[in-house]
């Protein structure tokens, strides 16, 4: 089980103030397709996407080896930046990769997902601890994590014991800022 929020590059930014650069280091399309995420052959991929990044986030889903099979909306209760709309939502992605069965039905919630955003690309912790309850014995991934999570492996560069996928390496920070990945082809 792999769930994944990648560091999406955008261009569109007005000015480094708006910047994501700002908050934490970027990705390309190119990168992040080319990460050698390791998945059992029945697998399943929980991918974040805002709007703007639907399209590559298929394509990574797909680079990574997962077929697309639906997704939810998180509804953040907060007007964001955007230019055709202001963004008020994100989307997570499913992939399976092989057979995968879905939750049990008891355990099957909504697809929209509201709760009002917090920090900058922070995700809802409730959406972790659900898909932890559905499939409690699998063996977890989660991919630019942030934070230690009990039961979870974890790759990122936010992130304590972060292991690092091949191609990748972890740079330490300087002085008060986060620690990069850099990858080698």
């Amino acid at each position: 089980m792999i769930y994944a929020d990648p560091p999406w590059r955008y261009d569109f930014s007005q000015s480094k103030s708006r910047s994501i650069e700002e908050h934490y280091s970027t990705m390309s399309l190119e990168e992040i397709c080319a990460l050698q995420v390791p998945s059992a052959d029945n697998a399943v991929l929980y991918l974040w996407a805002t709007a703007s990044k639907l399209l590559e986030a298929l394509a990574v889903m797909k680079a990574w080896g997962f077929e697309y099979k639906t997704h939810a909306i998180w509804d953040k209760e907060k007007i964001g930046i955007g230019f055709w709309f202001r963004g008020q939502h994100e989307l997570l992605l499913v992939g399976v990769k092989g057979s995968f069965s879905p939750p049990e039905e008891s355990q099957r919630i909504a697809s929209v997902i509201r709760q009002k955003r917090d920090a900058h690309s922070k995700k809802p912790d409730a959406v972790r601890a659900h898909i932890q309850s559905c499939f409690p014995k699998a063996r977890k991934l989660e991919l630019f994590a942030r934070g230690q999570y009990p039961g979870w492996s974890l790759c990122g560069n936010q992130a304590a014991n972060s292991i690092v996928l091949p191609g990748m390496s972890l740079t330490p920070p300087e002085d008060d800022k986060q620690p990069t990945f850099t990858f080698s082809d």
